[in-house]
């Protein structure tokens, strides 16, 4: 059971991680990709603010089953993680933090400013 848990949330937090990323390139999926933004914006600062700056629901989550699995060193950036689960190399986290912290921003103003301008179109 957590081997499929584990999959899953492999899987839907890539997913999802690369939605925030891009899905604002399709007019179709933009209002919704500020949406996800915005909720991920809202777990890493306001959540963030008892469980610790760029909590995730779906990282601990996640972190809980690969406990259950066996897997203790687990880094404290799923970003990290990622980065050494799909292609073995590991990244300093202090540069994968400033990656993720400026591309999910640039991902933020993409998407703000296509949703105004797709609202003013209108």
């Amino acid at each position: 059971m957590y081997e499929l848990l584990d999959i899953f949330f492999l899987s839907f937090h890539t997913a999802l991680i690369l939605f925030n990323l891009l899905g604002w390139i399709w007019k179709v999926t933009r209002r919704w990709n500020l949406y996800s933004l915005l909720a991920t914006a809202f777990s890493w600062f306001v959540l963030g603010i008892w469980y610790g700056f760029g909590y995730c629901p779906c990282t601990h989550w996640h972190w809980i089953v690969r406990r259950r699995l066996g897997h203790t060193d687990m880094p404290s950036s799923y970003i990290k993680f990622l980065i050494q689960e799909w292609t073995g190399f590991s990244i300093e986290a202090n540069i994968v933090d400033a990656g993720t912290a400026i591309f999910f921003f640039l991902a933020l103003g993409i998407s703000i400013y296509l949703n105004i301008k797709d609202y003013k179109k209108k």
